[in-house]
């Protein structure tokens, strides 16, 4: 049975994660945002950087947003000096609905380096696995 992308703050997963409710290994916390490790990387370190705020999508930001979305980027950028991936490079990258891979729907950035990256993200196959599940 697939699961609807669309959920209340109350049953989101990141949402609980932001107030405590659940554990994660985490990188950075302030009064706007969370930073953890993703439980299923992607590379040798791979961190979500996700709002407090509930907001389901990129799609969903609206101008107010605008300020935490910089903010947002910038932590990504220092987490990378912190992670000492910096320098040898590093892809922050955001999945926008179903076909573009999000899976939880609270928005989050991905953080991924310490290892080379390819320039393939997914395959058709691997993205229908996920979103069927």
């Amino acid at each position: 049975m697939k699961r609807p992308l669309k959920r209340s703050a109350k049953d989101c997963p990141f949402c609980q994660i932001a107030n405590g409710k659940l554990p994660v290994s985490q990188r950075f916390a302030d009064a706007d945002m969370i930073a953890f490790d993703d439980i299923h990387p992607h590379a040798p370190i791979h961190v979500l950087v996700v709002p407090k705020k509930h907001i389901a999508s990129l799609a969903d930001i609206t101008p107010k947003d605008k300020e935490l979305m910089g903010k947002m980027i910038y932590r990504c950028k220092e987490l990378a000096k912190k992670l000492n991936i910096a320098d040898s490079g590093y892809r922050v990258t955001v999945n926008v609905g179903k076909w573009g891979g999000q899976v939880v729907p609270h928005l989050h950035f991905h953080l991924l380096g310490g290892a080379p990256l390819t320039e393939r993200l997914s395959s058709y196959t691997e993205a229908a696995v996920l979103l069927s599940k």
